[in-house]
């Protein structure tokens, strides 16, 4: 019962729809109709611009975060649930929520709220990562793909030394995740054709 609980939580966390809810808000924009179509960090700073860009990157690390943390509450002080677990169905819940007809996000800042909240060494690992790769390259797709792969890394050789095996699994899922909803910015990537950011 309470393991199913807090899977529930999770799920609705993730799938809080920062960017629709900001730009309908504040901005009466739908982002899903402009620019990518995405609900997304990305498509929301394209849109609607850097401050509302930086809200909603920062609204989707924290409900990774949040949902990683959920364990430590006495509420749930019973559940038996790896916080990993709960932070991979906030994921699923970002790209897939249930408050936006399923049409979510790609996952890169969520996933990467999740491991703030369990391993925040890595988490500033990826954020240098994504800053000086975007800085380089100003393709944020390439940049969020670079980063997960840089993830992928540090878990396999952190596995070797600590033998947390349950952050080399998380971190293998969101690889996967990342890659699989980033094909059609792969396929412009080779086209040329992907967009530059020019706040950065």
């Amino acid at each position: 019962m309470i393991n199913g609980l807090i899977i529930l939580c999770a799920y609705l966390i993730g799938s809080i729809p920062s960017g629709l809810w900001i730009g309908k808000i504040f901005y009466n924009t739908d982002i899903r109709e402009h620019g990518s179509g995405n609900l997304g960090a990305t498509n929301t700073f394209r849109t609607l611009g850097k401050k509302a860009g930086i809200v909603v990157t920062v609204m989707d690390v924290l409900k990774g975060t949040a949902a990683v943390l959920l364990v430590a509450l006495p509420v749930f002080s019973d559940s038996t649930l790896h916080p990993l677990l709960l932070g991979l169905v906030a994921v699923i819940g970002h790209m897939f929520p249930i408050f936006a007809n399923f049409r979510g996000g790609k996952a890169v800042a969520t996933s990467a709220g999740v491991l703030l909240g369990y391993s925040w060494p890595l988490f500033v690992l990826l954020f240098i990562t994504f800053i000086v790769t975007l800085k380089i390259t100003k393709i944020v797709s390439l940049t969020s793909m670079i980063a997960a792969l840089v993830a992928l890394i540090y878990a396999i050789v952190y596995y070797f030394v600590t033998g947390d095996f349950a952050l080399g699994i998380l971190v293998a899922f969101l690889f996967t995740f990342i890659i699989y909803r980033h094909r059609a910015n792969i396929t412009r990537i080779k086209n040329g054709t992907e967009p530059k950011v020019k706040w950065l």
